[in-house]
């Protein structure tokens, strides 16, 4: 039976509203922010996904620990929207799941490189 891992899961959700948050941006004609939020929220999940393939610890902190930067950079753009109020979209849910996430990753980061020391 295959282990649930939350943040594997928690991550491609995450993707999946970043994608509708795309979409609702586009139908409001921003064209620039929205596409560096879609890039930069879906690497989150692919990163994470990568590290669940990873070959040693070391390798599998490296990965996470880029997902861990892109979810700080999705932060920073979902930051510029709601600020920017380029779109009539609220935003808040998206900051508050980021900020799961972040700390979710940092956890993940942390504990793995205490482990390889």
């Amino acid at each position: 039976m295959k282990k649930d891992n939350i943040i594997l899961d928690r991550t491609f959700a995450f993707a999946l509203k970043i994608i509708e948050l795309y979409k609702q941006m586009i139908e409001q004609k921003e064209f620039v922010l929205s596409k560096q939020l879609l890039r930069s929220g879906t690497s989150i999940g692919a990163n994470v996904e990568e590290a669940t393939a990873a070959y040693s610890k070391r390798e599998f902190a490296a990965k996470m620990s880029i997902a861990s930067k892109e979810a700080r950079e999705t932060r920073y753009w979902l930051k510029l929207i709601k600020n920017s109020m380029l779109v009539s979209i609220n935003v808040d849910i998206h900051l508050s799941e980021i900020e799961q996430i972040i700390n979710i990753l940092t956890a993940i980061v942390k504990t793995t490189q205490n482990k390889v020391k």
